[in-house]
């Protein structure tokens, strides 16, 4: 059984900093991918940031050069460092895993949707106040 379970977020002014966390506990050594995804009232859930199998990184252009995702492959957290945050930046974010291979291509930006991922956490809201 793999859980995700989220810590961070919060309340910050713009052009403040952030940082979320999500230990994927459960999951083994095989090969992952894992994204952060933000939701706001009334719509779909959207990509901010991926990382694959071989630590490759892509991000939603709104986000490039602000966040930043990594991971602690040996304890399997992930982090997102969100940086210069803004107003747009606020919403309810999740962390997100599912198991793939290692690959030539690496990730991108396409390729951050939901149905991609089997594993959720429970989500986390983050409010930038102007």
């Amino acid at each position: 059984l793999v859980e995700m379970v989220q810590s961070g977020g919060g309340s910050v002014q713009t052009g403040g900093s952030l940082r979320l966390s999500c230990v994927a506990s459960g999951l083994t050594d095989r090969p992952h991918c894992m994204a952060w995804f933000r939701q706001t009232p009334g719509n779909q859930r959207e990509g901010v940031a991926g990382i694959d199998a071989d630590e490759r990184t892509a991000y939603d252009e709104s986000v490039e050069g602000r966040f930043t995702i990594s991971e602690d492959k040996a304890a399997k957290i992930l982090y997102l460092q969100m940086d210069s945050l803004k107003p747009e930046d606020s919403g309810t974010y999740f962390c997100a895993a599912e198991y793939c291979p290692h690959s030539a291509r690496p990730i991108v930006t396409y390729d951050l949707k939901p149905q991609g991922f089997v594993y959720w956490g429970k989500g986390t809201p983050v409010t930038v106040s102007s």
